[in-house]
């Protein structure tokens, strides 16, 4: 297992970063590698974002001196999404059998957690959300269909889309992680648009379902001194509080969010009109 540590930073020093500083503090550029779990520790609300691809073995999920813990889910919880081939994932000895876009919320205290792939030639892809825990809640097998599914935007603005919400208090009980996924229409581009922020959480994107040479333009900063990254597929990006978090693309596409703060509520923001921003 590899761990990146990404320390939080003021609002004001990210205005100075050039395009290098903010791909370095922001970006999470290899989200599935081969036989590996890829790991990200933001510092922002101490989430942790990453994938499991496991390939030609096994992969067992560990601990590290990071977590000081004698086992990774010992204080925390953890939300998946499979977004590839079908998968198997072991909890203490039980097995969890995921198919694309099937997820799984796994609450704080399971001790082993192994993944595996039903064939090598189309590896699973477990993409993986934790956040620190105070309670045990059961884990929860979710399918796309027991998500919760909220129609939003129109095909006039270019922003037609499902908003599939997986970790949700009407879904499963969770301590502080919320985690879903959003899929674009065809002829749309636009996801989260009108923007906002929600300095209660913090939030992870996880971009993919980009065709060929399809990347996505990711929006952040505060609104009224905003920036760019461009993202690959397959690409996450970490938000902090104080940011908006929109993107556009050239293709239609998909995004994994994950969320975790002070609270569950998902209408809980600070709309920005567009004509505000900057």
């Amino acid at each position: 297992m590899t761990l990146d540590i990404r320390y939080g930073n003021h609002p004001d020093d990210s205005k100075k970063y050039d395009t290098e500083a903010l791909r370095k503090n922001y970006l999470i550029d290899k989200v599935f590698v081969k036989d590996e779990i890829a790991l990200t520790y933001s510092h922002q609300d101490r989430m942790i974002a990453g994938g499991a691809m496991p390939v030609d073995k096994e992969l067992t999920l560990g601990s590290t001196k990071e977590l000081g813990t004698e086992y990774f889910l010992e204080r925390r919880e953890m939300g998946m999404i499979n977004v590839g081939g079908k998968g198997t994932v072991v909890l203490d000895g039980k097995e969890y059998a995921l198919d694309y876009k099937d997820g799984l919320y796994i609450g704080m205290g399971t001790k082993e957690i192994v993944f595996k792939s039903a064939d090598k030639n189309n590896p699973a892809k477990f993409y993986l959300n934790s956040c620190p825990a105070h309670k045990t809640y059961p884990t929860v097998y979710i399918t796309k269909d027991m998500a919760v599914h909220r129609p939003l935007g129109t095909a006039e603005n270019m922003n037609k889309r499902v908003v599939n919400q997986y970790v949700n208090p009407a879904v499963c009980e969770s301590c502080q992680l919320a985690m879903g996924m959003t899929e674009l229409a065809v002829g749309s581009s636009w996801n989260t648009m009108p923007s906002h922020t929600h300095e209660r959480r913090m939030e992870v994107y996880f971009y993919f379902e980009l065709e060929g040479d399809n990347v996505v333009f990711h929006m952040m900063g505060q609104p009224q001194e905003t920036r760019h990254i461009i993202l690959h597929n397959e690409q996450a990006v970490i938000s902090p509080s104080w940011s908006i978090h929109s993107g556009t693309a050239t293709s239609n596409y998909t995004f994994i969010w994950g969320m975790c703060g002070e609270n569950q509520t998902y209408d809980d923001m600070d709309n920005i009109g567009n004509l505000d921003l900057k």
